[in-house]
């Protein structure tokens, strides 16, 4: 049975050096420790952004329809009767079908539960709260936070792969070999909504929030047109229901795709203890401003951003689209860390 904490508990679930993760990363005091993923090219040594990074992109949670998302198959115009029906790409089948995506989707809402336990304790026992969201005018080297003076206190997730799996879409994608298109995602949004499931953990974690007293606000750059039908969706998922410029914020018709202008609004209300996502751009718009790829990785785990990962901002699995997916071959496989089989390549 997946143990979810409950947030009411009156047990502290959190050791203090974690709950001070933020603080501690705030004043750099943890600037010394190595924190890097051995797996990355840039893990020898933490990585400071570089001086000069090559120009901003946007990075939108679904790729605009000039973008390429996963690989995935041509679609055929006429497939013959004969041929062989089309598989899921691996990124499908790990995602939405395998259970070690759904054992790392309950792995991280478990720690969300911990943690949001932490700070529903830290309110009982009259601890200042400490927010998540980066303040305007913070950087990604330097960062600061927007003040909660005694805000009550939220958690705020993105939407799509966070807390709901497009199953219905994605498979459709796999079925017909379709490449991404926003007409045809806008109409996802608006009839997709008996199509989804929760992520594995997400409504158990939800509910353990609702029940400490912690607001559940939902951030997304779905369309603002189509909320009627994305709280939909949300409910029919057994995650509750979500008010429109309240506890559900979507990007409005013609908006840029990030969130930080939404993000400084809900913090405005709200007093944010944890962020949770599947793209960096669910936690800063900075993360959008670096490229190529090798800069976006070594910033992400820059010794002033790492102590954050699992201590106030959550991040799950998508290997099916968005930021996570991009880059080309000499840019995933760096020239110093090639292999040759000695007994010859084929």
């Amino acid at each position: 049975m997946i143990r979810l904490l409950a947030l009411c508990s009156t047990a502290t679930l959190l050791s203090g050096c974690v709950a001070a993760a933020i603080p501690l990363a705030a004043t750099g005091t943890l600037a010394g420790k190595s924190v890097l993923d051995s797996g990355s090219e840039e893990s020898s040594a933490p990585a400071a952004p570089p001086e000069a990074a090559a120009a901003p992109v946007r990075v939108a949670e679904r790729p605009p329809a000039s973008a390429s998302p996963a690989p995935k198959p041509a679609a055929p115009s006429a497939p013959p009767a004969s041929a062989a029906p089309l598989e899921p790409a691996s990124a499908m089948r790990y995602l939405y079908g395998s259970g070690e995506a759904a054992a790392t989707g309950v792995q991280a809402y478990n720690a969300l539960g911990e943690w949001l336990a932490s700070r529903a304790q830290d309110k009982i026992a009259g601890r200042p709260a400490i927010s998540t969201v980066l303040a305007k005018g913070a950087t990604l080297d330097r960062p600061g936070f927007v003040p909660c003076d005694g805000k009550p206190l939220a958690v705020v997730f993105d939407i799509d792969e966070t807390v709901l799996l497009n199953v219905g879409f994605e498979g459709h994608a796999a079925r017909t070999g379709a490449a991404y298109d926003e007409a045809r995602w806008q109409r996802w949004e608006q009839t997709g909504a008996n199509q989804v499931s929760a992520v594995p953990g997400a409504r158990e974690a939800i509910e353990a929030a609702r029940r400490a007293g912690i607001a559940v606000v939902f951030n997304s750059n779905r369309s603002a047109a189509n909320a009627a039908a994305t709280a939909a969706a949300l409910e029919g998922a057994g995650l509750g229901s979500a008010v429109p410029g309240d506890t559900l914020w979507l990007r409005e018709d013609g908006a840029e795709g990030g969130k930080d202008e939404r993000r400084w609004r809900i913090a405005d209300k709200y007093c944010v203890v944890a962020l949770v996502g599947d793209q960096l751009g669910d936690f800063s718009d900075l993360f959008n401003t670096y490229s190529p790829i090798s800069a976006r990785r070594a910033v992400a785990v820059q010794p002033m951003v790492a102590p954050l990962w699992g201590s106030g901002w959550f991040i799950l699995p998508n290997p099916v689209y968005g930021s996570g997916v991009a880059g080309g071959f000499d840019q995933v496989f760096p020239a110093d860390k090639r292999w040759s089989d000695p007994m010859g390549d084929e």
